[in-house]
C-alpha cells in the first residue's frame, strides 16, 4: 500500500501529516494513525482501493463548481467568485433590511466590496447563497465600557460553587444574580462564569461542565425556578415531593453530591411542570413562544433527553451511537411516533430549557442594571460529548467517531484525551456553517461576552479515534478565516466581547488573527515568567485579559503553598525525586514572584500574614498591567487554597464539587475579598490615568 497516496488523501482532508511538537521537534503521523483518523472523518483508508476511492470522492467535491450555501467576507473587501461565475455576471443581493442591490461582478469576477455587514442573500445566474459580511473587528471591551483605552476589571466564578439559602446543594442563577449585583456595586464591569451547557439529565454521574451533551442548550439544574414561577409555587413543589429535609442536608455540605442533588432538583422541576401545565399560569404564552422560536433544534434536544430517560429506565445504553438504527436518525418515522407518544416528557424538557433561559436572562439583566459595562461572560467548551444531543442532532457537522485532545508534551507525556467531539470542517462548509452559527447565537444570547475555551480549535484540533490513546492522533485544520468572520459578525450583532483562551501551543499566525479581530487572548500570572523571572507590569500586552489563575490551575494561595504538588504526590502522579525537584523549582518561582511584586513600593509595606501580602500584591500588580480587562477569580479574592479542577483526574480529586463558604450576597463583604477588590479597582484607575 502506498503511503504517498495515503498522505495525499490526509492532506486533502485537512490533516497535518507533519507537525512540530511543543518542544520544537518535527513529528510525523504514523500511517496506521492516519488511516484510523481518516476513517473517523468519513474517508475510508484501510486499503489501497479505499484510499483511491476516497481521493476521487474528495477531488470531485473540491473540483465541483457548485456554490456552498454560505460564503464569508470582510466588510469593504470584494469576494472572488471566479471559480463559479464569469466576469460581468449580474447579481442581485437581498439585504437583511429588505432592500435590494443590483450589481455586476467585475472584470475579474469579483463581487464588489460594497455589501453591508450582515447575512445577505445573493442570487447569481440562477444560483443562490448567503454572504456573511463581517465587520473588521469584534465588539470590544472599549466599546462595552465606552472608553478608548479601557482598564476594566471583573470577577470569575464557578457557578455551581455559589451559595444561597434554598439552593438545594449547588449554586444557581439566583445566587448568580445576587453576586452580580454586589460585584457591580463595587465597580466590576464583568462576571465570567463556568459553562452552563446542557448535560445528561439521565446520567447525573457526569457533571464536568466542559464535557456537555450540547453546547446549544443550557443545564436546567442551574435554574432558580422560584424567580420565574414564584416562591409559592416552588414551596408547594418541595412540599409535594417531601424533599425539604433532604435539600437542607445537601445545602449544609462542603462538597456537592451531584447525583443526589441533581435527582432532587429533577423531582422538583417535575412537580413544578405538573402544576404549570395543569394550571392557568400567566407565563403559558411565553413558554409557547419559547418553544416555537426554539424550532427543530430545541425539539430534537428535548426528544433526545426523553429517549435517554426511557432507555435509562430499562437499563439500555444512553449513547445514541449504539441505539437501534431507527433511533439514530432524528428525522425518522420511529422518532416521530415516539414524540407523539411521549409529548408530555418532551414538553417537560422544553419547560426546563425555558426556565433556565429565562433565569439566565434575569442574571444578565441584573448584572447590567448593577452598572456592569459587560455583565456576564459565558464560557464555550471546546466540544460536546460524541454520544450527546448535539452530536446526535447534527451528525453531518460533528465528528462523533473522533475525540479531541492534545498530543504528548513535557507536562503530559501520554497526551490528553478530552472525551468530546468537535465539528467536521467539511460538514460545516457543506451545511453553510449552520451548527457553528447556531452555537454562537445560543451562547451569546444572555451574555455580554464569550470566553472560547482552547481558542486554537478555531484553526486546528488534535483529533483521536475513539478508544485510541491520545498519542495516536493528528492535527485537523479548520477554515479559520471563515470561523473568525462569523464570530466577529455574531459578536457585533450581540454587542458582546470575545475572549480566546490561548494557553498552550498556539499555531503560527493565530494570535495575529485574533489581535486583528479584537479577540482578547489570556495571560495568567503564574505563567508570565521566563524560568522564574516574572514579567513586570508594563511588559504585559494590551491585547489580552490578565488573571491570576484558572479553573485548571492551583489558586494563587494553593500555588504559593504547593498544594498542586501535594496533590500530585498524594495521587502518585510524581515520584519522590520529581517531587523534590518540583518543590525546589517552586521555591525559586516564589522568590521570582516576590521580587517582581516588590518593585511596587505599595507592596509588602505592612506587617501581615505572608500569604495575604502576596495575594494583595498580586491583585494590585495585575491591576497595573495594560490589559483591557482583568478578571480576578473569586477563589483568589477570598484566598482559597484548593483548585476547582485537577486535570488528569476523575474520582481521585473533588473536581467541580467545591462550594464557597458564604452566601453570594455577602461573599464580597469578606474582609480579604473587600480589600482586594478595592485594591484592584484603585490600580485599574491608576493604570487608566497612566495610559491615557
Amino acid at each position: 500500500m502506498s503511503d504517498a497516496q495515503l498522505e495525499i488523501l490526509a492532506s486533502r482532508a485537512g490533516l497535518a501529516v507533519d507537525w512540530i511538537d511543543a518542544n520544537g521537534r518535527p513529528q510525523k503521523v504514523e500511517p496506521a494513525v492516519l488511516r484510523a483518523v481518516l476513517t473517523g472523518l468519513g474517508h475510508p483508508a484501510s486499503t489501497a482501493q479505499e484510499i483511491d476511492a476516497s481521493l476521487l470522492e474528495l477531488q470531485a467535491v473540491q473540483l465541483n463548481h457548485q456554490l456552498p450555501p454560505l460564503l464569508t467576507a470582510d466588510a469593504g473587501v470584494g469576494v472572488d467568485l471566479s471559480r463559479y461565475f464569469a466576469p460581468q455576471t449580474p447579481c442581485e443581493i437581498q439585504l437583511e433590511d429588505g432592500a435590494t442591490l443590483n450589481l455586476k461582478l467585475d472584470a475579474e469576477a469579483v463581487l464588489p466590496g460594497m455589501i453591508p455587514v450582515g447575512y445577505q442573500h445573493v442570487s447569481i445566474d440562477g444560483q443562490h447563497f448567503t454572504l456573511a459580511v463581517a465587520p473588521p473587528r469584534c465588539y470590544s471591551v472599549g466599546d462595552a465600557v465606552d472608553t478608548v483605552t479601557p482598564r476594566a476589571w471583573g470577577l470569575s466564578v464557578q457557578l455551581y460553587a455559589l451559595r444561597r439559602p434554598g439552593d438545594g446543594g449547588f449554586g444557581d442563577t439566583q445566587a448568580l444574580e445576587d453576586l452580580a449585583r454586589v460585584a457591580g456595586e463595587r465597580g466590576a464591569d464583568a462576571l465570567a462564569i463556568s459553562p452552563l451547557h446542557a448535560m445528561f439529565s439521565s446520567d447525573t454521574q457526569r457533571y464536568s461542565p466542559y464535557s456537555p451533551s450540547s453546547r446549544l442548550f443550557l443545564n436546567s439544574l442551574y435554574a432558580a425556578p422560584g424567580a420565574i414561577l414564584g416562591e409559592r409555587a416552588l414551596r408547594a413543589a418541595i412540599d409535594s415531593t417531601g424533599l425539604g429535609a433532604d435539600l437542607q442536608h445537601l445545602e449544609s455540605q462542603p462538597l456537592i453530591d451531584w447525583p443526589v442533588a441533581a435527582e432532587a432538583k429533577h423531582r422538583i422541576l417535575q412537580a413544578l411542570y405538573e402544576g404549570f401545565v395543569h394550571g392557568e399560569h400567566p407565563l403559558h404564552a411565553d413558554f409557547s413562544s419559547f418553544r416555537h422560536s426554539g424550532g427543530e433544534a430545541l425539539e430534537n434536544h428535548c426528544r433526545f433527553e426523553a429517549i435517554q430517560e426511557s432507555r435509562a429506565a430499562k437499563g439500555d445504553t444512553l449513547d445514541w451511537r449504539h441505539w437501534p438504527e431507527e433511533w439514530r436518525d432524528p428525522r425518522s418515522q420511529a422518532l416521530a411516533d415516539f414524540a407523539e407518544e411521549n409529548a408530555g416528557r418532551i414538553g417537560f424538557f422544553a419547560f426546563c430549557q425555558w426556565l433556565i433561559a429565562r433565569c439566565l436572562e434575569r442574571a444578565q439583566n441584573a448584572a447590567r442594571s448593577s452598572g456592569m459595562g459587560i455583565g456576564l461572560i459565558a464560557d464555550l467548551a471546546v466540544g460536546a460529548d460524541g454520544g450527546g444531543s448535539q452530536a446526535w442532532s447534527r451528525q453531518d457537522e460533528l465528528l462523533a467517531s473522533l475525540t479531541v485532545g492534545a498530543p504528548p508534551d513535557i507536562l503530559n507525556r501520554s497526551g490528553q484525551g478530552w472525551g468530546i467531539s468537535a465539528f467536521s470542517p467539511e460538514g460545516l462548509v457543506r451545511n453553510g456553517f449552520r451548527a457553528f452559527i447556531e452555537m454562537l447565537r445560543a451562547n451569546f444570547a444572555h451574555a455580554g461576552g464569550l470566553r472560547i475555551d482552547h481558542v486554537m480549535g478555531l484553526q486546528r484540533l488534535w483529533v483521536i479515534p475513539n478508544d485510541s490513546p491520545p498519542a495516536d492522533g493528528a492535527y485537523l485544520y479548520y477554515p479559520v478565516d471563515d470561523l473568525l468572520r462569523l464570530l466577529t459578525l455574531e459578536s457585533h450583532r450581540h454587542q458582546a466581547i470575545v475572549l480566546g483562551e490561548d494557553l498552550g501551543t498556539v499555531p503560527d499566525g493565530l494570535r495575529e488573527k485574533l489581535i486583528a479581530r479584537d479577540i482578547l487572548g489570556m495571560r495568567v500570572l503564574l505563567f508570565e515568567q521566563d524560568n522564574t523571572h516574572f514579567k513586570p507590569t508594563l511588559d504585559w500586552p494590551d491585547n489580552a485579559l490578565a488573571t491570576t489563575s484558572t479553573h485548571d490551575l492551583p489558586t494563587l494561595n494553593g500555588w504559593w503553598h504547593g498544594r498542586d504538588i501535594d496533590w500530585n504526590a498524594r495521587l502518585g502522579l510524581t515520584d519522590a525525586n520529581g517531587e523534590i525537584e518540583w518543590r525546589q523549582h517552586r521555591q525559586r518561582e516564589r522568590e521570582g514572584l516576590r521580587r517582581v511584586l516588590a518593585e511596587d513600593p505599595q507592596n509588602f509595606r505592612e506587617e501581615s500574614i505572608e500569604t495575604d501580602q502576596v495575594l494583595d500584591a498580586s491583585v494590585r500588580f495585575l491591576g497595573h498591567t495594560r490589559a483591557p480587562l482583568v478578571l480576578l477569580p473569586l477563589e483568589d479574592a477570598l484566598g482559597i487554597d484548593e483548585q476547582a479542577n485537577f486535570p488528569g483526574t476523575i474520582d481521585s480529586h473533588p473536581n467541580w464539587r467545591r462550594r464557597l463558604r458564604d452566601n453570594s450576597e455577602i461573599l464580597l463583604d469578606d474582609e480579604d475579598a473587600a480589600r482586594r477588590l478595592e485594591m484592584l479597582a484603585c490600580a485599574r484607575l491608576q493604570a487608566a490615568e497612566r495610559d491615557r
